[in-house]
């Protein structure tokens, strides 16, 4: 049975709010110091990827409204592959200046497709 495409919206949107979450109130300072919260943020994009990944698989009509869908994907791969080479500037970056843009996104997809604040069956 096929995820219902409002599942991966879901784990990216909540993905994304998490991160917003834990680097509220924090400097760049304060994330390159903070192993904790770098891992934190970089698990919550990974899911984020993953969701964004499996959701072009098998509704690809709704990933192709995702801006920049591609690069979402390819920072999940960079994050999990080339861990040891992760920029935390461009984390930081990406914090600022995309994350917003992807969470207005995501929550308008959900709301044009019948999604809500509680998950969906199938959600993580």
């Amino acid at each position: 049975m096929e995820r219902d495409a409002r599942a991966f919206l879901w784990d990216a949107h909540r993905a994304a709010q998490a991160i917003d979450d834990f680097t509220r109130g924090k400097s760049f300072d304060d994330f390159t110091r903070d192993l904790l919260l770098r891992s934190a943020v970089e698990r919550q994009f990974e899911i984020i990827g993953e969701a964004l990944s499996q959701l072009g698989k098998s509704h690809a009509d709704i990933a192709a409204k995702v801006p920049d869908l591609r690069r979402i994907i390819a920072f999940r791969n960079i994050l999990i592959h080339g861990y040891a080479a992760i920029d935390r500037e461009t984390v930081w970056r990406v914090i600022q200046e995309n994350l917003p843009e992807l969470r207005t996104t995501l929550a308008t997809l959900l709301a044009a497709n019948g999604g809500s604040a509680a998950p969906p069956d199938g959600a993580a």
